[in-house]
């Protein structure tokens, strides 16, 4: 996945909370069998009229400067709802790189960082006081450094609350199969010494 060590870009307010991954992206849109391609249908039913095809001129993301801004302001409880993976997947292959809300999903925010996606949760009066700015002030940029680790907008900065493999995962980008490859030589040798008469799923030798 691509590394997250620092983003700076427009901050979009998505003042809603309790967004929830059929809003995040509609079920309808789950057939696809790569991560890649959910962009265009994120936020579907807010972002077009009943139609499908024309763009809703009141939702945030469908007015300048705010389309394809890297950072989303969002309310708290963001990505309730189901479990699936595709609500993170399509917030990125949009270009979302980080979302600031009061709180997460569980599900959601574990869904995000194994993609290099970042959830940060800050204080509700923070997030609300920043919204209220990014509405006021559009175009106002913010600033998420990981490395540093701190996340900085109007001035104000505060530090992301993130443990030391997350930390790690996300600046090394690091998914699951990049790091059991961290192991390939244990993984090769298990393998040259294990019986052949045992199972595998390796497909039949010839």
């Amino acid at each position: 996945m691509q590394p997250f060590t620092r983003v700076q870009g427009i901050a979009a307010p998505l003042d809603r909370p309790n967004v929830d991954t059929d809003q995040i992206i509609p079920k309808q849109f789950l057939k696809r069998i790569e991560r890649s391609g959910y962009g265009p249908f994120l936020f579907y039913d807010w972002r077009y009229q009943g139609d499908g095809e024309t763009e809703n001129p009141d939702f945030e993301l469908n007015q300048e400067p705010w389309r394809h801004a890297p950072i989303l302001l969002a309310g708290r409880n963001f990505g309730c709802g189901s479990s699936r993976e595709h609500a993170a997947w399509a917030l990125e292959d949009y270009g979302v790189r980080a979302v600031i809300a009061p709180s997460f999903s569980d599900i959601f925010r574990s869904n995000a960082l194994k993609i290099g996606l970042l959830p940060v949760a800050l204080p509700e009066e923070v997030v609300t006081r920043w919204l209220d700015v990014a509405r006021e002030e559009p175009g106002m940029e913010a600033t998420v450094d990981l490395v540093e680790g701190y996340v900085e907008f109007n001035g104000e900065r505060r530090a992301i609350e993130l443990d030391d493999d997350a930390r790690e995962r996300l600046a090394g980008g690091l998914d699951d199969i990049a790091l059991s490859l961290r192991h390939a030589d244990v993984i090769a040798g298990y393998e040259a010494q294990r019986p052949g008469r045992l199972p595998t799923t390796a497909g039949l030798r010839g």
